[in-house]
C-alpha cells in the first residue's frame, strides 16, 4: 500500500509521540486516576496502616473552597489568580529573553563559546545560589509600600533617587527583583531557539539580502516565520515549567501530607490540573490561528 506524503508524516510525528504514550500509561495514568479517586473520599488511616476510604461526593471541593480551610475560599482563590497572574508576566518575558539570548548567541563573534556558558550558568548553579549572589537584601531600611516590602538595592536606589510616585515604580521594582528568576528559567529556551535558529537555511539570509531586505524586514520575514512552530512550542514548555513550580503543588502537598487531608489535597490537585489544562487549550487555540495565519 503506497501512502501520500501527509500520510508518512504524520506517522512519523506519531511514532515521537509513542515513547511518551507509554510513559504516561507506564507512570502516570495510575497516579492520575487515584487522585480521582481520593477528591471524593474522606481518607483515613487504620490500626495497621491501610488507607479507609469513606465517599463523601464533592464535600472535599466544597471544603476546598469554604469550610475546611483557614481563612476560607479567598486564600484559595487567591492563591489561583496569583499564580495564573505571574504565568501571563512571566511566560511571554521567558520567551522573548530566551529568544533574544539565542539571538546573541548565534551570532558570529570572538568568545562566543564563552557567552554561551554565561546564558546557562544560571542551571548550572541554581536559582538560589545565583539570586544570592546577585540581590542584596537587608532586615532593616525595608521599604513598605502597600503590602510590597521591597528591599533590595535596586528597590532602595529607584525610591532614593528618583520622583516617580511609588503607585509607578512598585511594578518595576517587583520585575526588576524577579529578573534573575526569570533568566534562570531561560536556559532550556535559549537552547532550543539556538537549534531552531541554526536550522534555517543561508541561503534564505542570501536571496532576503539580494532583494534589499533591510536586518529589520529579514527577522520579521524570514527569522519569525521560520521559527514559529518553535516558539509555539517553547510557550507551551515555559507554561509547564511555571506550574510545576507553583505554589499550588506546594498547598496540595500540605493538605495531603502535613494537615493530613488527602481528600481536600487531592481535591485541590484536580482543580489544579484543569486549570493547567484549560490555560495550554487557550494558548493552543491562539498560537494554532496565529501559526495558520502566517503558514
Amino acid at each position: 500500500m503506497r501512502l501520500s506524503y501527509n500520510t508518512k508524516r504524520k506517522l512519523l510525528g506519531f511514532t515521537f509521540l509513542i515513547p511518551f504514550i507509554l510513559g504516561f500509561l507506564m507512570f502516570f495514568a495510575k497516579p492520575l486516576y487515584e487522585t480521582f479517586k481520593y477528591s471524593f473520599n474522606k481518607i483515613t488511616i487504620d490500626e495497621v496502616g491501610n488507607m479507609v476510604f469513606n465517599p463523601v461526593g464533592i464535600q472535599n471541593y466544597i471544603d476546598l473552597f469554604t469550610t475546611e480551610v483557614s481563612t476560607t475560599s479567598t486564600q484559595i482563590l487567591r492563591v489561583f489568580a496569583d499564580e495564573n497572574t505571574n504565568l501571563l508576566i512571566d511566560a511571554p518575558l521567558i520567551t522573548l529573553l530566551s529568544l533574544f539570548l539565542a539571538l546573541l548567541a548565534n551570532r558570529q563573534f570572538k568568545g562566543r563559546a564563552v557567552v554561551r556558558m554565561i546564558f546557562f550558568l544560571p542551571i548550572i548553579l541554581g536559582l538560589e545560589v545565583v539570586t544570592d549572589m546577585m540581590t542584596i537584601t537587608t532586615g532593616t531600611d525595608t521599604l513598605q509600600t502597600g503590602g510590597l516590602f521591597a528591599e533590595s538595592f535596586v528597590a532602595r536606589m529607584l525610591v532614593r533617587y528618583t520622583s516617580i510616585p511609588m503607585m509607578y515604580l512598585s511594578p518595576i521594582i517587583e520585575f526588576v527583583e524577579n529578573i534573575f528568576n526569570i533568566i534562570s528559567r531561560s536556559g532550556v529556551q535559549t537552547l532550543v531557539f539556538l537549534a531552531a535558529l541554526q536550522s534555517i537555511s543561508p541561503s534564505m539570509y542570501e536571496v532576503a539580502k539580494i532583494e534589499g531586505a533591510t536586518g529589520y524586514e529579514t527577522f520579521w520575514k524570514v527569522t519569525i516565520p521560520t521559527i514559529l512552530h518553535i516558539v509555539v512550542f517553547v510557550v507551551i514548555y515555559t507554561i509547564v515549567d511555571v506550574f510545576l513550580t507553583s505554589q499550588i503543588a506546594q498547598e496540595a502537598y500540605s493538605f495531603a501530607f502535613e494537615q493530613n487531608k488527602i481528600g481536600v489535597g487531592s481535591a485541590l490537585s484536580v482543580v489544579y490540573i484543569f486549570n493547567v489544562l484549560l490555560v495550554l487549550g487557550i494558548v493552543l487555540l491562539f498560537t494554532r490561528k496565529v501559526v495558520s495565519n502566517n503558514g
